[in-house]
């Protein structure tokens, strides 16, 4: 067994420790003092074995995937991979969804006490009840939101109201829209690391994202829906940072700053996707100029939802302040942080898997191995001769591994620093599915594909069978 193999198994064998831990001493706490508030510490879940409509498929999916789809990575055209790949991801999450079967996995998911659903009749004026909304934040307000949505910034509300009123309806369309629009994350995260790190890492970074354990909590609940606008918006940074033309250049820049714009009225820690962008605008290819003249086609878009929601009487600094208030009125006050400040990177390995774990340890290792080529080359200023089409070869002064070690671990300081906050304590694997996108990627740096993807699938099969989770 050689050295770097030896390293990823104890990467692996440490987030197994890390695991077991987390489930043992939050199990001696919510049985001593029951104040972490989750069943089966550390998930917001409860231990029931099952099996339901959507095992079969499940299980062949996670078959198919692991025989076939490292291979297929490599050998099919590019645009056919991306289209595979979010037909993988939808298979995958709908049949993990379904193995709780339609109403319990999907229908009423999104229609339970703390959701969503249940504030659509309030919204009949739209612009009053944004005016009105932080009056509603607080407990012991006036008819105070419930907790998801005094959590959130009115978009992710105002999503599901416009679903209702084009006539989708109910839980089951809800819970649709997040399967449907989260599976695509998957392929905004190709196209940003094929652009920034080359064709190559993302290709074999492609079965790792469509067979991601995180579908677990995808399908349904609407932190898969963020995930995949905080994605797209990443995605389309990494084309602006690369495109050839300034027209596209132009048009890629106002998109990623607003879909950034609505990410950040979707979910107030989503804020913190700033340092995944920065991370493209480190390392992405190009040419320096054409990259500082789309920063204001950035900026512009970032500034059109803030200044809608603004202008309709939305105050997101005052509600971000009343919020704070609302977290420790509640469980959040009670859960403790040194224990949640640590189980909530536990939470972290159900989502990602035991290969992200050694993937991050590679990506860590080639930055620290390679880290003179970014000192020297990096920054706007790597691969400054680079063009779009070298940019998808991968080519540059700065090998693609450091690239892409560079992007996973922005996204990963991005999580520690969300960790560090105290603003999310349990009900990580929901809350942090968008982080958790960015750092699946790192898997492309991993030999032995098919054995790592058959860890992945095992554990999310085993949570989906062995717990009932709470989202």
């Amino acid at each position: 067994m050689t050295r770097p193999v030896l390293r990823d198994l104890s990467a692996a064998a440490a987030a197994v420790l890390l695991v077991v831990a987390a489930v043992l001493v939050g199990r001696s706490i919510e049985s001593g003092r029951r104040t972490l508030f989750v069943h089966w510490p550390p998930l917001f879940a409860d231990w029931d074995p099952h099996v339901g409509p959507g095992t079969p498929a499940a299980v062949l999916v996670a078959a198919a995937g692991v025989a076939y789809g490292p291979v297929l990575a490599g050998r099919l055209r590019w645009r056919a991979l991306l289209a595979a790949s979010w037909g993988t991801a939808l298979a995958w999450t709908w049949s993990l969804a379904l193995v709780d079967g339609w109403r319990r996995g999907v229908a009423t998911r999104l229609t339970t006490g703390n959701e969503y659903l249940r504030v659509v009749g309030r919204f009949h004026d739209i612009p009053a009840a944004l005016r009105d909304f932080t009056h509603h934040i607080v407990e012991g307000a006036p008819a105070p939101w419930p907790a998801h949505i005094a959590g959130h910034p009115p978009a992710a509300t105002l999503t599901f109201v416009l679903l209702d009123r084009i006539g989708l309806r109910g839980g089951g369309w809800a819970g649709a829209w997040c399967i449907t629009v989260g599976a695509t994350a998957c392929v905004a995260a190709l196209v940003a690391v094929r652009r920034t790190a080359g064709e190559e890492p993302a290709r074999r970074a492609a079965p790792f994202l469509a067979l991601a354990p995180g579908a677990v909590w995808v399908g349904a609940s609407a932190d898969g829906y963020f995930a995949a606008v905080a994605a797209w918006s990443v995605a389309l940074l990494a084309l602006a940072s690369t495109c050839g033309t300034a027209s596209a250049r132009a048009a890629a820049a106002f998109g990623a700053g607003l879909l950034f714009g609505l990410t950040c009225y979707l979910s107030y820690g989503l804020t913190l996707f700033v340092l995944i962008g920065a991370g493209v605008l480190l390392v992405a290819p190009g040419r320096p100029g054409a990259r500082v003249r789309a920063l204001p086609f950035l900026l512009a878009g970032a500034a059109v939802v803030p200044a809608v929601f603004t202008a309709l009487g939305f105050d997101w600094w005052e509600a971000y302040r009343l919020l704070v208030r609302r977290y420790y009125q509640g469980v959040g006050g009670i859960r403790p942080y040194g224990y949640w400040v640590w189980a909530n990177l536990a939470c972290t390995v159900f989502v990602v898997g035991l290969a992200t774990v050694a993937g991050l340890g590679r990506a860590a290792g080639a930055l620290f191995r390679h880290r003179s080529e970014l000192v020297r080359y990096g920054g706007p200023w790597g691969g400054r001769r680079e063009g779009a089409a070298g940019a998808a070869r991968g080519g540059g002064r700065v090998r693609p591994e450091v690239r892409l070690a560079v992007l996973v671990l922005c996204a990963l300081l991005a999580l520690l620093v969300a960790d560090l906050s105290g603003m999310s304590k349990a009900e990580t694997e929901r809350i942090w599915l968008p982080f958790a996108v960015w750092l699946l990627p790192s898997c492309a740096l991993l030999p032995r594909p098919r054995a790592w993807l058959t860890a992945q699938a095992v554990t999310a099969l085993l949570v989906n069978h062995l717990l009932l989770t709470g989202w």
